[in-house]
């Protein structure tokens, strides 16, 4: 049985731990071993946390003795580098931020203690969350568990490899145009990216602040609903936290499928879609279709206008939260400066990876006198006629089916050259980011041997129809007949 014990979900292991069938330190024990075995080839974990691991897991341990079980009592995560821990070092994926310990837990963090889960460690990602393939890492990059020698998409790469590779039971992420759903896609994994306002981004390391939303990455749709659960709510301290109930997303459901209208959008499935991804894609929405669901073409008419938006937007925002990184508060210094701008100068060159900075360079010009208008100002026009597609779309539709990806995963640096193939990775989720909607990424199948992903986008603060339907989808769907992971040979 010990061997076996990273195999399971987040529902199954906290079954086995109610029933007594292991505790939560040989759990831990056996994740942590598995993380020392492979993940040297992974390159998922940028910090590995096992002594307050196992210590959180003999506190778990204690307090089941007594009969007091939390939530996600002895339960071992992973949580991306992007989210501030007490007293463990969070880098952001940057030598910017290398050696920075924060002295406060992201209130996501926090609801994760109350609930008490055990932290495994933190997750590599694409530096300042800015990449789509986790290449971008300023320590190493990360292997997609499938084939080593291709990317597990970004920028929670981390995340997703290590849930794919079974070195945590579920892991933290964050998505700002994608960053959940597409690497949960190209790794075989759930990608969760709740409503923009349903979690706290209090600690969460700022990218594109209209944008970034804390989300999860799962082995299963069961284990997304039992982790959202644990960290949605309400926070005073994030001023775009809105104030809605938190429902009980792991409520099953016997309405089942026979009233629900699938909205289908043809701009989803045209240039730039693999053929044999639209195919599985058109083969999952049938089995909704198959389980008495109705499918209705729908028009998302400005759709292919996203990518040009999000990347005027995300840049702009990104270049005035950064402008925090200048060698001054915290972070990479410089004292043998001779003056504050030759410092700043040269921590930012120093600091700050290439992607990091064409972004810099991108929002900085974006915003610039005589620039404005015609970029920033014109993008947001360009947002509002998305989100108002969206809006349209779901008076007719209950829910819309879409590829998460329009590729399955590339090969290690075959894009790092051509910095518009990489962004156009995230084509398929960059409309849904800049309407701030509920998202799922659910595996439909494999191409190549590797995993295709199935999006699906609800309404807002729809989050428990999204996940119903999602799980819905994963039992008619049944067992995939998988292909052998390389990283099973390591």
């Amino acid at each position: 049985m010990g061997r076996d014990l990273h195999c399971l979900t987040l529902h199954a292991a906290a079954d086995g731990l109610a029933r007594g069938d292991f505790t939560s330190v040989e759990l831990t024990t056996a994740l942590l071993d598995r993380i020392s075995s492979i993940d040297a080839n992974i390159g998922a974990f940028l910090t590995v946390t096992a002594d307050a691991a196992l210590s959180q897991a003999a506190a778990a341990d204690a307090r089941r003795a007594t009969g007091e079980v939390n939530r996600l009592d002895g339960l071992p995560i992973a949580i991306k580098d992007v989210l501030s821990t007490a007293g463990v070092e969070t880098t952001c994926g940057s030598r910017m931020l290398q050696g920075f310990i924060p002295p406060y837990d992201a209130t996501v963090i926090r609801h994760l203690r109350t609930a008490g889960a055990v932290m495994l460690g933190k997750t590599n990602m694409d530096e300042f969350a800015m990449g789509s393939s986790n290449e971008y890492s300023a320590y190493k990059v990360v292997r997609n568990p499938w084939d080593l020698g291709r990317v597990p998409g970004g920028s929670s790469g981390g995340s997703a490899a290590a849930v794919a590779a079974d070195e945590c039971l579920a892991a933290l992420g964050s998505d700002t145009g994608g960053s959940v759903r597409q690497p949960a896609a190209l790794c075989g994994c759930v990608g969760l990216k709740p409503t923009y306002g349903r979690v706290s981004r209090y600690g969460l390391i700022a990218f594109a602040s209209s944008l970034d939303q804390v989300g999860t990455l799962t082995k299963d749709v069961s284990d997304a609903a039992m982790l959202l659960g644990a960290i949605a709510g309400h926070d005073s301290r994030d001023s775009t936290s809105v104030d809605t109930p938190v429902f009980n997303y792991l409520a099953d459901s016997d309405d089942g499928l026979h009233d629900l209208k699938i909205g289908v959008a043809p701009q989803y499935f045209g240039k730039g879609l693999a053929p044999s991804v639209g195919s599985k894609v058109r083969e999952a929405i049938g089995t909704l279709v198959d389980a008495g669901a109705t499918e209705r073409e729908i028009s998302l008419t400005h759709t292919e206008l996203a990518l040009p938006a999000y990347y005027v937007i995300a840049p702009s925002e990104a270049s005035a939260n950064l402008a925090r990184y200048n060698g001054v508060k915290y972070g990479l210094s410089d004292l043998n400066a001779s003056d504050v701008d030759e410092m700043m100068a040269g921590v930012r060159a120093e600091g700050f990876g290439s992607e990091v900075k064409r972004r810099i360079m991108l929002g900085a010009f974006a915003l610039s006198s005589g620039y404005y208008d015609a970029f920033y100002l014109r993008a947001q026009k360009v947002r509002t006629l998305i989100k108002d597609d969206f809006d349209a779309a779901f008076e007719q539709v209950d829910v819309i089916a879409t590829p998460t990806a329009p590729t399955p995963a590339f090969e290690l640096g075959s894009k790092l050259g051509d910095p518009v193939a990489m962004y156009q990775s995230d084509i398929m989720t960059l409309p849904a980011s800049l309407a701030g909607l509920p998202c799922i990424s659910v595996p439909c199948g494999f191409v190549e041997g590797l995993p295709v992903g199935f999006q699906l986008i609800a309404p807002a603060f729809e989050e428990e129809r999204l996940l119903r339907i999602a799980r819905l989808f994963e039992r008619f769907r049944g067992d995939m007949e998988a292909p052998a992971r390389e990283v099973d040979s390591l």
